[in-house]
């Protein structure tokens, strides 16, 4: 099986969020469900070298009790929107 039938594999077995980023916020660590699949993420991290990412990721982690690898940015990594994989 070569990378490009794994992948199409992997994404039906997968949950797609739509993630709206808050770096820098007071009200950090929180989640706020926007939707049926969007999410608000309140970080204390900066967006500065990735901090906030791995905050967010972190974050999700905990929330759904997944492990941290579970979690891939797919779109978005230098922005505040993103879309977020959980398998």
């Amino acid at each position: 099986m070569d990378k490009k039938q794994r992948r199409v594999i992997l994404k039906i077995t997968l949950m797609n969020y739509s993630v709206t980023v808050k770096p820098g916020s007071k009200k950090a660590p929180l989640i706020e469900a926007t939707g049926e699949n969007s999410l608000t993420v309140y970080v204390r991290q900066r967006a500065i070298d990735g901090a906030a990412n791995k905050e967010v990721i972190q974050l999700l982690a905990k929330h759904f009790k997944v492990a941290k690898s579970s979690i891939e940015i797919l779109h978005g990594h230098k922005s505040r929107q993103k879309i977020i994989c959980i398998t």
